[in-house]
């Protein structure tokens, strides 16, 4: 595996927008995204002049092959002590941290006695935007999800349950190279899927049932997410084949009109009006996508009230979705990235009503 992308440059423009003397990152994610360690424990300083990444021991060999463009300390005792050190020793005033940490960390930085100022989404706001070696990090998370996803397809069947269905796609993902899994999968059937994140249990799969599974692939670290419904083969009342309909139509609504520019709200409200013009507006309560990436819920949202605009290079999701106690419900859900100013599908798996 070669190190990742290093991107300093990112801490040196905020150093300089901000005027701090320097900038402190703890969130690993983060870290990853500006080093390329893959590891657990670890925190970086940027100061105008030199970056520097900080680890334990554990993390010694691995930090020093991954992390490229920053200065490696190894640290010795109690992070705090650490931390007040460097500060003090560096002359640092002025420090800029992500206001995201715990309010214990927060207390613990407020005692080394400089001048703190939060920083919101200050790196998240660039992994807004995927470069080349992302988005094929990110569209090898989504073949491999869908490779999986078919492997156990023809498995998914009246009288297995939600919870064997479940554990087999996670066990194909991990034979598929996935080296874990980005989040619970869903695997609801029957009066189950109209619960949008309803837990797999040991429910057997029903003739007629809807059966919705929401998974996602990795690769590289970087994630991918989706959703199909599956209705399965024998009597199923008319109105499960209206819903289906529906969802697929205002997923691809919203899909079609993606255009670099276009408030993320829009995007939502091109799903949502049509399915609200159908009756089942009550029915739609989550938003109707979210940013993908080192995080499978990252910025931006695609909801009623994102104040976000769609840019060049973004990655999100498109899951419009219908819920009816009782009967059941549908999740379609497809991957989407801009590129060339309008949204072009990342996800390849069949969209239409399958019932086998």
């Amino acid at each position: 595996m070669k190190p990742a992308k290093s991107r300093p440059h990112l801490l040196r423009d905020a150093l300089k927008r901000q005027r701090l003397d320097a900038l402190l990152v703890t969130c690993m994610k983060n870290i990853r995204y500006l080093t390329g360690f893959t590891g657990s424990s670890g925190f970086v300083i940027a100061r105008h002049d030199r970056a520097f990444f900080f680890t334990d021991f554990r993390y010694q060999e691995q930090a020093a092959f991954e992390v490229r463009d920053f200065d490696l300390v190894i640290e010795k005792g109690r992070r705090s002590d650490t931390l007040r050190r460097f500060l003090k020793s560096s002359g640092i005033r002025r420090l800029g941290f992500e206001a995201s940490v715990s309010y214990e960390f927060y207390e613990t930085l407020a005692m080394i006695g400089v001048e703190l100022k939060a920083q919101k989404g200050l790196i998240e706001k660039a992994r807004l935007f995927k470069d080349r070696e992302e988005l094929e990090s990110i569209s090898t998370a989504v073949r491999r999800a869908e490779k999986a996803f078919l492997g156990v397809k023809q498995r998914i069947r009246p009288g297995t349950t939600e919870r064997e269905v479940a554990l087999r796609l996670e066990s194909e993902l991990k034979k598929c190279g996935c080296r874990d899994v980005p989040f619970d999968i869903i695997v609801a059937s029957g009066k189950h899927s109209s619960m949008p994140h309803a837990q797999p249990t040991g429910k057997k799969i029903e003739k007629g049932d809807f059966v919705i599974l929401d998974w996602g692939g990795e690769a590289g670290g970087y994630y991918s997410d989706m959703t199909r419904t599956l209705l399965m083969p024998g009597k199923a009342p008319s109105e499960k084949i209206r819903l289906y309909d529906i969802v697929n139509r205002a997923r691809a609504k919203a899909i079609s009109c993606i255009k670099a520019g276009m408030k993320c709200r829009e995007v939502d409200a091109a799903a949502r009006d049509f399915i609200i013009k159908h009756g089942y507006g009550d029915c739609f309560g989550h938003s109707t996508g979210h940013g993908v990436g080192l995080e499978v819920h990252e910025a931006p949202r695609v909801s009623r009230t994102s104040v976000e605009r769609v840019s060049e290079g973004m990655v999100f999701t498109v899951e419009p979705g219908i819920y009816v106690p009782g009967l059941g419900g549908v999740r379609i859900e497809d991957m989407v990235h801009v590129r060339n100013g309008r949204g072009t599908i990342m996800t390849t798996l069949n969209r239409d009503l399958q019932q086998s």
